[in-house]
C-alpha cells in the first residue's frame, strides 16, 4: 500500500522549527513524517529557526507530541557521507546514534548516501572498502535494534546502478535497503523508472522530487543530487517518470512511504499533495 508522507527539510530555507512542519503535515490528513537529525547542538536550531531534530532530545517526549497530531515517523536522515575518509570516524557514530534514536521513536528506517564529490586522492575501490567498513559497522547495530538502513541514491556512487548494486552486494542482510529518490536519479542522467525497476526488490522508503526545466537544462547529467525540488510534484519535468514509478510500485503491490521533497513556498507542498494523491488513487 502506497502511503504519503513529507520531510520537514522542505522547510529549511523558511527558518522555522520542526513544529511547522509537522503541524501542516497533521492540517493536510498526512499520516508520516520524515526527520533530518542533527549529531550535537546547532544554535539556529536551538533559537527555533531549523526543522531538524538533535539526537540529545528525548525520543519519548517527540513521540507523545507526534501522537496527538496522528503522525509517524517513515525515517530518519543520518546522511553523512560514507564514502568519504571522515565517514568512518564521524559518519559512523552519527549513524550508530540514529539507530538508536530511531528505535526508541518508532521509527522503522535510517538513510545514509554518499558524498556529492569523489574524495580526492581515493580511487574507486579504496572508496569502497570505506563504504564497506561503514556498513559493516552499521548493520551490526541495525541488525540489533531492527532498524532498516537505507541508501539513497544522491552521489557518484550510489546514482550509478552498477556501483549500488556492488555496494548492496557487499552484505547479506535484509536491514540494507534503498531509499529510492526520483529527482537524484534523474538529475544524474538515469531513467528513474527502469532505476526503480533493478532495484524495487530492495526499497523500502521513496523520496519524491520533481526537477524544474531550467534546472534540468543546466545540470542533468552533470550533478548527482537535490536538495528539494523547487516546483510542485507534477508540474516539472520529472512529473512523467514520477508517475511511472508509482505505477510500477503500484503494480509489485509496494508497501511503503512517498516522502515529499518539495521546497515549502507558498501553496507547492499543497499542489504537491493534490497531485500525489490523484497519482496514488489512480
Amino acid at each position: 500500500m502506497l502511503k504519503l508522507g513529507m520531510h520537514t527539510d522542505n522547510w529549511r530555507h523558511f527558518d522555522v522549527s520542526y513544529e511547522v512542519p509537522c503541524e501542516f503535515a497533521s492540517r493536510h490528513g498526512l499520516e508520516y513524517i520524515e526527520f533530518g537529525t542533527i549529531d550535537g547542538d546547532y544554535f539556529v536550531q536551538a533559537l527555533g529557526y531549523n526543522p531538524h531534530i538533535p539526537l540529545h532530545i528525548d525520543p519519548l517526549k517527540l513521540k507523545a507530541y507526534l501522537d496527538s497530531l496522528g503522525l509517524k515517523v517513515s525515517q530518519l536522515d543520518a546522511a553523512y557521507p560514507m564514502s568519504t575518509p571522515e565517514g568512518q570516524y564521524r559518519g559512523i557514530q552519527y549513524t550508530l546514534r540514529t539507530i538508536q534514536f530511531a528505535k526508541a521513536l518508532g521509527c522503522p528506517c535510517v538513510d545514509t548516501t554518499d558524498g556529492a564529490r569523489k574524495p580526492a586522492g581515493y580511487s574507486d575501490e579504496e572508496v569502497l572498502a570505506l563504504i564497506r567498513q561503514y556498513y559493516r559497522v552499521v548493520l551490526e547495530w541495525a541488525e540489533r535494534y531492527e532498524i532498516i538502513i537505507n541508501i539513497e541514491p544522491h552521489g557518484p556512487y550510489t546514482t550509478d546502478p552498477d556501483m549500488l548494486e556492488r555496494i548492496l552486494s557487499m552484505f547479506d542482510s535484509p536491514y540494507l535497503r534503498v531509499n529510492f529518490d526520483t529527482g537524484n536519479t534523474f538529475i544524474a542522467g538515469n531513467d528513474p523508472v527502469e532505476f526503480l525497476r533493478r532495484f524495487r526488490e530492495k526499497v523500502s522508503h521513496c523520496h519524491i522530487k520533481d526537477v524544474s526545466e531550467e534546472l534540468a537544462r543546466a545540470v542533468r547529467g552533470g550533478e548527482t543530487g537535490i536538495a528539494t525540488s523547487v516546483v510542485a510534484i507534477g508540474e516539472g519535468v520529472n512529473a512523467d517518470n514520477i508517475a511511472g514509478c508509482i505505477e510500477l510500485l503500484k503494480n509489485a503491490d509496494w508497501d511503503g512511504v512517498l516522502s515529499i521533497e518539495c521546497e515549502a513556498a507558498p501553496g507547492k507542498v499543497e499542489q504537491s499533495i493534490e497531485w500525489l494523491r490523484k497519482q496514488i488513487g489512480s
